[in-house]
């Protein structure tokens, strides 16, 4: 059977070149590069090169960087880290209304402590509103952490414009860029941030590496104590293997990228397009120009968006229904909630995010089975035909 995955939102499969590079850091180069003997200081000198390429990726100095086991932990330690180091300056945090879990969760942290969180609403797009975060910030606001770009709706934030007005007020700024670096261009000079998260998971790289890029001179309170390890912002023993695969994974996605951009985008227009010609009741979410090229969301009206990716899967093509972080949670999407869905419409929800690895005939493949997947659902449905309100946007230009 034809196996289609257009969920590289969730997780991309390890580049042949990441793997290769990976193996001999699992089977010959063992050693622990804490250690003072040659075998470790070799080991400790390739993480710093490795350091360097994830930099030079998104227009940062190496000693801006530190590995973690993933985004999440990135965004918990951006968050946590920097308000922990920052608590007799306030005790105000802002974040949109859209983030990931792992924000919206470290947020609600300090709401339990007494801090005052901010949750920013955006609208009918996801986007969030400059004038909205300015009039937001308070003389007691300690950070801001609004993400680049949304993987469930593909949506891309103002972030210049937002950390603009934050540098401005002498407030720090965090962006979520897991799903942005090595999908669109990413530089932490241009978009003027203080921390910025992102993921291997994202860019071919092995699962369990993620990475916090911070500004020089930033202080950063540890989650995890232990040893020197990043220069003791992180204990714990290195995941050599997986620093090596990001570190090769983001020297390919540097130079690939244009070419990338480009081909995705072209199979995102085709299938947009034609789902919009051959399925009716279907609401494009999302904006429809500023998002990830690669990124396609849709709610299509009278049915579970589970049941849709559990059918398609039976034709071998796999996507999902938003974030992988909640998908198993059975509840309506925060997201979509949070753009004004209504719940009956935002429970059809489908992502299709699209890869390099990708091609035309797959795209063709799923317009070909997928109108087949919702009639057959529809016809299940006890709500089909039933008036649920929708968005009329024009998604297919």
């Amino acid at each position: 059977m034809q196996t289609v995955y257009l969920d590289h939102a969730s997780a991309t499969p390890v580049r042949k070149p990441v793997l290769d590079a990976m193996l001999p850091y699992l089977e010959e180069h063992y050693a622990n590069p804490s250690t003072v003997y040659d075998m470790g200081a070799r080991i400790k000198l390739v993480i710093e090169e490795q350091r360097a390429k994830v930099a030079e990726l998104i227009g940062a100095q190496a000693g801006e960087i530190v590995f973690t086991s993933s985004g999440a932990e990135a965004n918990n330690l951006a968050v946590k880290g920097t308000v922990q180091a920052r608590k007799k300056k306030g005790n105000h945090i802002i974040v949109s209304a859209v983030e990931h879990h792992s924000v919206l969760n470290s947020a609600r942290f300090f709401e339990r402590m007494d801090y005052e969180v901010t949750f920013l609403p955006v609208d009918q797009h996801g986007l969030v509103d400059p004038q909205r975060l300015s009039k937001a910030i308070t003389s007691e606001t300690v950070l801001v952490s609004i993400m680049h770009a949304n993987n469930e709706i593909g949506t891309i934030e103002p972030i210049p414009e937002l950390a603009a007005i934050c540098r401005e007020k002498g407030v720090l700024f965090h962006t979520d860029a897991v799903a942005t670096v090595g999908n669109v261009p990413v530089d932490v000079n241009e978009l003027n941030v203080d921390l910025l998260s992102l993921s291997g998971i994202s860019l071919g790289a092995p699962k369990g590496i993620g990475v916090l890029y911070f500004r020089d001179k930033l202080r950063l309170m540890p989650l995890i104590h232990g040893g020197i390890q990043e220069n003791g912002r992180r204990g714990g023993t290195e995941n050599v293997p997986a620093i090596v695969g990001l570190g090769k994974a983001a020297e390919i996605a540097k130079q690939e990228l244009t070419e990338k951009m480009a081909h995705v985008r072209r199979l995102r227009d085709l299938l947009v397009c034609g789902i919009d010609e051959r399925v009716e009741k279907v609401t494009f979410t999302g904006h429809p120009d500023k998002r990830l090229p690669g990124h396609a969301s849709f709610c299509f009206e009278a049915i579970e968006g589970e049941a849709l990716v559990y059918m398609l899967a039976q034709y071998g093509i796999y996507t999902n229904t938003g974030s992988a972080c909640a998908s198993k949670a059975l509840k309506t999407s925060p997201v979509l909630g949070a753009i004004g869905l209504p719940a009956a419409l935002a429970q059809g929800s489908s992502v299709f995010s699209i890869d390099r690895n990708n091609t035309r005939e797959e795209i063709e493949f799923v317009l070909d089975k997928l109108p087949q997947a919702v009639d057959r659902l529809r016809s299940m449905s006890p709500i089909w035909g039933k008036d649920i309100p929708v968005y009329e946007e024009d998604a297919c230009t």
